[in-house]
């Protein structure tokens, strides 16, 4: 299979990549770091990156900004970036590249386990993380061609958690995270979100 995979160079994507290995041929794009580049932001920017890659048989998307931060401090523009980046970026992968998508292909996107367990500082986060999931849900209902579509909830990267100063043993290893996203990818699910836990 030919899979793009959006968001390579990030801290999930590159465990993706590494995941996939020799198996299919894969398409890593990103932000600024891939020969291949795409603002998710910008539905325009999705339309070329289709372009450039040409069609292929699946999408794997582990890209989305959404801002941390106490709720009392959270600007209006800091929810509008979650739910232009994080949120409708990835819909909107998934409504231009239907074009771009072989048939039985599939897309696979990036909630977060915000959605389900918050925490203080998640009030931007959490409502996106969970309008991906119910996205995911409801496109499934109506994807064509036997296109599939599932949504990867991860568990806190232990990486990132040591990141932010976090404690690393509530978390998960990047390499578990990545299987989720095989599993999505070589699997027959539609329609479902898969946790990213263990």
């Amino acid at each position: 299979m030919k899979v793009i995979v959006v968001g390579a160079t990030g801290t999930i994507g590159k465990a993706i990549v590494k995941a996939i290995g020799d198996r299919h041929e894969v398409v890593p794009v990103s932000f600024s770091k891939s020969a291949i580049k795409v603002d998710i932001a910008d539905k325009a920017s999705i339309k070329k990156m289709f372009e450039s890659v040409g069609r292929a048989d699946a999408l794997i998307s582990a890209a989305g900004l959404a801002k941390f931060g106490p709720m009392t401090t959270l600007t209006d523009s800091d929810f509008a970036l979650g739910l232009n980046n994080k949120l409708m970026g990835q819909v909107n992968l998934v409504r231009v590249g239907l074009d771009h998508i072989n048939d039985k292909g599939s897309f696979t996107l990036t909630s977060g386990i915000l959605s389900r367990k918050p925490m203080k500082g998640s009030a931007a986060i959490s409502p996106v993380n969970a309008a991906l999931e119910g996205f995911g849900r409801a496109a499934a209902l109506e994807m064509p061609r036997g296109i599939r579509i599932n949504v990867v909830s991860p568990n806190w990267v232990i990486d990132t958690l040591k990141a932010f100063n976090m404690d690393p043993s509530i978390g998960t290893p990047v390499e578990v995270v990545a299987r989720a996203y095989v599993k999505a990818l070589e699997g027959s699910m539609n329609g479902e979100v898969i946790d990213a836990i263990k």
